[in-house]
C-alpha cells in the first residue's frame, strides 16, 4: 500500500491556527519524510521518490555496517507510520551498507560523526493560533525522545519575529520536559540571508551550577520561520542533548 498525497502533508497546516506549507517547496512533505529516516539509528541518509501524485515509489537508504537489513526496513515502516501516518510496502525501500564506519565515529569533531549524532530530539508538530481579542498568538510545540512526546505552550505578539521567538520558546519548555532538571532559556532569535537563502539563528542558555552556557543553533527557513525556529532550537540544543543522554 502506498502513501495517498495528503498523508505526506505537515499535520500542523491540517489543523487550526497551523502554520501553512509552501507547496512549491516541499509539495508532498518529501523533505519532512527524509529528516525522519536521517534521525534513525544506523541511517547515514535518506532519499525518497514519488509519482508526480504524491504517491511513494521508492525510498532509497544508506546504512551503516552492521544493521540487520531487515530491521532496518522495519524501523523505517515503523517511524514512518507512527510520526507521518504513512503506510509503504517494504519492496519499495532499498538498503545500502557502507562496508565499515567505526574509524570513522571516532573521530570525535569528524563531519560524518557529527552526521551521525543529528536529531536526538525529533520535531513532531507545531501548532500557531491566534489569541482571541487581542494580537497574541499560541504556540504549541510538540517533540520527541525514544518513543515518548512532551508538549509545550507559549503566548507572544501576533508578529512575524514575535512568532518565531515564540514558536522557540515553545520549543525550549518542550526540551525541559523531556529533560527534566534541565534549565534552558531563550538568549534571542535573529534572521539573515546568504548564499541566495534565508536562516532563522537561535541562541540558547542553557544552565550549570554556577554559570550558564551560550548555544547556538541555525535552520534555513523552508515552511515558515516559525517551523525553522524550532529546528534551530534542536540544532542548538543536539550536542548538550546527547551529554544529558550520557549522564543519566
Amino acid at each position: 500500500m502506498t502513501a495517498s498525497p495528503s498523508h505526506f502533508y505537515d499535520a500542523s497546516a491540517s489543523r487550526p491556527g497551523g502554520a501553512p506549507v509552501d507547496p512549491a517547496a516541499d509539495p508532498w512533505g518529501v523533505r519532512r519524510a527524509e529528516n525522519l529516516l536521517t534521525s534513525l539509528a544506523g541511517i547515514l541518509s535518506a532519499r525518497v521518490e514519488t509519482t508526480p501524485l504524491g504517491e511513494v515509489s521508492e525510498i532509497h537508504i544508506l546504512a551503516s555496517a552492521g544493521q540487520a537489513p531487515k530491521q532496518v526496513v522495519r524501523n523505517i515502516e515503523s517511524a514512518l507510520l507512527a510520526h507521518l501516518g504513512v503506510r509503504v510496502d517494504h519492496r519499495k525501500i532499498s538498503i545500502a551498507q557502507t562496508a565499515d564506519v567505526k574509524p570513522l565515529e571516532t573521530l570525535e569533531q569528524g563531519a560524518v560523526h557529527d552526521r551521525a549524532r543529528r536529531r536526538v530530539v525529533l520535531f513532531d508538530d507545531l501548532v500557531v493560533s491566534t489569541v482571541p481579542r487581542s494580537r497574541r498568538v499560541s504556540a504549541t510545540v510538540t517533540l520527541g525522545l525514544d518513543g515518548r512526546s512532551e508538549s509545550a505552550s507559549e503566548e507572544g505578539a501576533d508578529t512575524p519575529r514575535g512568532r518565531m521567538e515564540t514558536a522557540a520558546r515553545a520549543a525550549i519548555g518542550a526540551m525541559e520536559r523531556l529533560f527534566e532538571g534541565s534549565t534552558l532559556a531563550l538568549e534571542g532569535t535573529h534572521t539573515t540571508e546568504a548564499f541566495g537563502r534565508r536562516y532563522v539563528i537561535v541562541g540558547v542558555l542553557a544552565a550549570r551550577s554556577r554559570d550558564s552556557e551560550l548555544l547556538v543553533g541555525t535552520a534555513e527557513v523552508r515552511d515558515s520561520a516559525d517551523h525553522a525556529a524550532v529546528y534551530a532550537v534542536l540544532d542548538a540544543t543536539n550536542r548538550w542533548a546527547v551529554l544529558q543522554l550520557r549522564g543519566r
